[in-house]
C-alpha cells in the first residue's frame, strides 16, 4: 500500500453531527487546523443522513436545563453523569438557534413561536439537516475533509494521543495522521445482534448499519476507560419498517395497547426501557400483537403523520399508502429492535471528564460515542461537539507535542502491516459475512437478543464470551480482495471488540436496573450495591470491569 502522512492540529474521526459541529466551533474560535476523516461522505453520513422531523432535546419556555437533567436521570434510574447532562442541556437552545441561522427550517405557529411536540421537543423540517451542516463545514476556514477514509487505530504513547492510522476505501492508500489532539465522533454500534429483518432486508434497522463501534473499538484497544455498555438501547419501533414510534406517541398521544385493546403502558410504566419491556411481556403472555392506538385520532392528524414520516422514515408512509388505510383507520403494530450500544439514547461510551476529554490525554469523545449523558439526541451531539472543541482550543491550542518518533513509527508500521495481511490472505476458512452472521447468532442466543426476549443469565454470558473470543481469532484471517472489502473486515473486527466489552459489562452489573436493556435472569431485582457506574479498561488483553461511585461534582476531572 502507498502511505500518505498528514499533520494537523485537530483530527476529528467521524463527520457526523458532533464531528461537523466540533470542526465549525474550532474554525470559528481559533486558527487551529482541523481535519475530518470520514469513511463515507459528510454530506450524508451519520445518524442524520436520512433526516429527522423533530429536535428531541430542547428547553421550552417555562422550563430550565435542570428539568432536562431530572428527566434523563429518572429515565436511566439514576445512572447518569449529571455534570454532562447539565452542560449539554445548557447549550441545547443555542445550538438549535445556530442551526436555524445556517438554514434549518423550524416550524412556527401564528405567533412566531416554535411548535412544541411534547415537553422537550420542537418540530422541524429536517430532511436536509445534515447537508446544511456539511455545507457549513465545507465553507469553514482551516477545515479540511477527508472523505472515504476509514480510521482504525489511534497512535498513543505514555497515555497521550498523537494521531491515528487509517486507509482509503477506494484506493490502496494508508493514511498516517499526526495531530495535537483527536476527537472521536464516530457514533455508536449497530449490527452486534441478529436484526429484526432477515436476508436482503437485514439493514432495515433503527440505528445506521454503518455505525459499527469503530470509535469504541479503537479506544478500547488503546486502553481508554469505557462506561455503561450494559445499558444497552433497544428501540420500540413500528413493525417491519422499524420507523420511530415517538412521532406517533408524542405527536398524536397514541397509547400502547395489546390485542385485547388494554392500555398496557399504564401497567409497566413509560420510561424508555419500560415501554419496550411492557411490549415484550404482553407478547410473552399471549396478549400480542401490540399496537399504538391510532384509530381514535382525527382525520386531519393523518396528514400530519404521513408528512412527518416523509422527513425521516418514508417507508412507514409508503406502508400506510400501500395498505389503502390511513393511521386513523388502523392501529400501528410495534416491536422492539435488536440491542444497540449508543451513548445518545443511553449512557454507553467513553468515560470522559466534564469537557469530554477521555482518560487518554488529548483524546476527546462527543455524540453517541461519549458515555454518561443519555437522551442527548441531535442537539446533545451538537452541544458536546462544541464543548469538546472549546476545551481543545484552550488546552491544546498553543501546545507542542513531545513525541518519540521511532515508537510511533513502529505502531504505524504494525497497523499498516495488518491491512496488507488481510489483502494478501489466501484461502480463508470463513468469509467476512460468515463470521458476522455467526457473531450476531451468538449475541442473539447468549447475550440477550430478540430471540431470547432480551434476557440472559451468567452461564449464557460465559458461553457468549467464549464463542466471541473464537470468532475474534478467526477474524484475524479473513480475506479482502479490495479496499472496500477491507472496510468490511475492519467493521467485523470492530464489532467483535465491542461485543467483548459488552459481555463483560453485562456480567459486571449483577442486577436488573433497566428491564429489557439489561434483563439479568440470575439477578432479576435492583441491588443498591450497583447504584454506581460499571466501567472497564483493556489490560493485558483482558477486559477489566470495575465500579465507580456516582459523580456528584458540577465539574469532574480524571484523577486515575
Amino acid at each position: 500500500m502507498d502511505r500518505k502522512q498528514i499533520t494537523t492540529d485537530v483530527l476529528i474521526v467521524g463527520g457526523g453531527t458532533a464531528g461537523c459541529y466540533a470542526a465549525l466551533t474550532v474554525s470559528r474560535n481559533s486558527n487551529m487546523s482541523v481535519l475530518i476523516a470520514e469513511k463515507a461522505n459528510i454530506k450524508r453520513s451519520g445518524c442524520l443522513a436520512a433526516g429527522v422531523n423533530a429536535i428531541n432535546a430542547y428547553i421550552l419556555p417555562g422550563r430550565k436545563p435542570q428539568d432536562y437533567v431530572d428527566y434523563a436521570t429518572k429515565d436511566a434510574n439514576g445512572i447518569v453523569r449529571s455534570d454532562l447532562l447539565l452542560t449539554a442541556a445548557e447549550r441545547f437552545n443555542e445550538v438549535t438557534a445556530d442551526m436555524e441561522q445556517l438554514g434549518l427550517v423550524i416550524l412556527k405557529d401564528e405567533n412566531g413561536n416554535y411548535v412544541a411536540r411534547g415537553n422537550r421537543n420542537i418540530k422541524i423540517n429536517g430532511e436536509n439537516f445534515k447537508p446544511i451542516l456539511a455545507q457549513a463545514v465545507q465553507h469553514a476556514e482551516n477545515v479540511e475533509v477527508l472523505n472515504h477514509v476509514n480510521i482504525t487505530d489511534l497512535l498513543v504513547q505514555d497515555g497521550q494521543v498523537y494521531g491515528a492510522v487509517g486507509f482509503s476505501i477506494k484506493e490502496p492508500v494508508a493514511y498516517v495522521i499526526h495531530a495535537k489532539t483527536v476527537l472521536i465522533a464516530t457514533g455508536g454500534a449497530a449490527g452486534l445482534y441478529r436484526p429484526n429483518n432477515p436476508g436482503f432486508s437485514r439493514h432495515k434497522m433503527w440505528y445506521p448499519p454503518f455505525n459499527t463501534g469503530a470509535g469504541y473499538a479503537m479506544g478500547i484497544r488503546a486502553g481508554a476507560e469505557m462506561t455503561s455498555f450494559e445499558m444497552r438501547f433497544i428501540a420500540l419501533r413500528c413493525k417491519d419498517t422499524i420507523a420511530p414510534t415517538g412521532t406517533i406517541a408524542q405527536g398524536v398521544k397514541a397509547k400502547q395497547i395489546n390485542s385485547r385493546g388494554d392500555v398496557y403502558e399504564d401497567q409497566y410504566g413509560i420510561t424508555t426501557s419500560e415501554r419496550v419491556y411492557g411490549t415484550v411481556r404482553e407478547n410473552q403472555l399471549g396478549h400480542g400483537p401490540c399496537y399504538l392506538k391510532t384509530t381514535e385520532i382525527r382525520p386531519e392528524q393523518d396528514d400530519d403523520l404521513l408528512k412527518a414520516y416523509l422527513n425521516m422514515a418514508p417507508s412507514q408512509t409508503l406502508k400506510w399508502i400501500e395498505s389503502g388505510k390511513n393511521p386513523s383507520q388502523q392501529d400501528v403494530e410495534i416491536e422492539g429492535t435488536e440491542p444497540y450500544i449508543v451513548g445518545g439514547h443511553t449512557a454507553s461510551g467513553y468515560w470522559v471528564n466534564t469537557h469530554r476529554e477521555t482518560t487518554i490525554r488529548g483524546l476527546y469523545a462527543a455524540g453517541d460515542v461519549a458515555g454518561g449523558c443519555p437522551q442527548k439526541y441531535v442537539t446533545g451531539a451538537l452541544a458536546e461537539g462544541k464543548i469538546a472543541a472549546l476545551d481543545i482550543i484552550q488546552k491544546y491550542g498553543n501546545q507542542n507535542q513531545n513525541q518519540n518518533p521511532e515508537a510511533l513509527t513502529l505502531q504505524e508500521d504494525a497497523v499498516i502491516a495488518g491491512y496488507e495481511a488481510i489483502l494478501a490472505e489466501q484461502n480463508p476458512l470463513f468469509s467476512i459475512e460468515d463470521l458476522e452472521e455467526a457473531m450476531q447468532k451468538v449475541m442473539d442466543a447468549y447475550a440477550g437478543g430478540i430471540g431470547t426476549n432480551y434476557q440472559f443469565n451468567e452461564r449464557q454470558l460465559r458461553m457468549a464470551e467464549e464463542k466471541i473470543e473464537r470468532l475474534t481469532a478467526l477474524a484475524e484471517h479473513v480475506q479482502a480482495d479490495d479496499m472496500h472489502e477491507l472496510l468490511f473486515a475492519y467493521e467485523l473486527k470492530e464489532r467483535l471488540v465491542v461485543c467483548r466489552s459488552l459481555i463483560a459489562h453485562l456480567m459486571g452489573r449483577k442486577e436488573t436496573r433497566w428491564h429489557a436493556f439489561n434483563e439479568n435472569l440470575d439477578h432479576p431485582g435492583i441491588d443498591e450495591a450497583y447504584f454506581a457506574y460499571v466501567n472497564s479498561r483493556l489490560e493485558d488483553g483482558k477486559i477489566k470491569v470495575f465500579l465507580r461511585d456516582l459523580v456528584k461534582e458540577e465539574r469532574y476531572e480524571h484523577t486515575n
